[in-house]
């Protein structure tokens, strides 16, 4: 079985990017993005260079809720790489 790896905004540059990497060194990444950010065309592009569809999750990691039913549909989430933020500091800080 893969390790899996959860990558908050991993539909967002630096994330996408460390999803085509984590895919091609044999990880199961599972990308967690509310698309404040970023385009859900991403996700085409990173199947496109790597073969493999990537799970998905549209969820804000603000959402409590929805981030703990995350965490029961994939279980064994061996770390979290977080890239989850605004674009600006002062959008992210607040």
């Amino acid at each position: 079985m893969k390790k899996r790896i959860l990558v908050t905004g991993g539909t967002g540059y630096i994330g996408s990017h460390t999803v085509v990497e984590l895919i091609n060194a044999g990880f199961e990444p599972i990308i967690v993005d509310n698309l404040s950010n970023s385009n859900i065309h991403v996700l085409d592009g990173i199947k496109k260079i790597t073969g493999v569809e990537p799970a998905y999750e549209n969820i804000d990691c603000k959402d409590y809720v929805n981030m703990g039913r995350l965490f029961q549909k994939y279980e064994n989430i061996e770390a979290i790489i977080d890239f989850a933020a605004s674009k600006a500091v002062g959008e992210s800080v607040k």
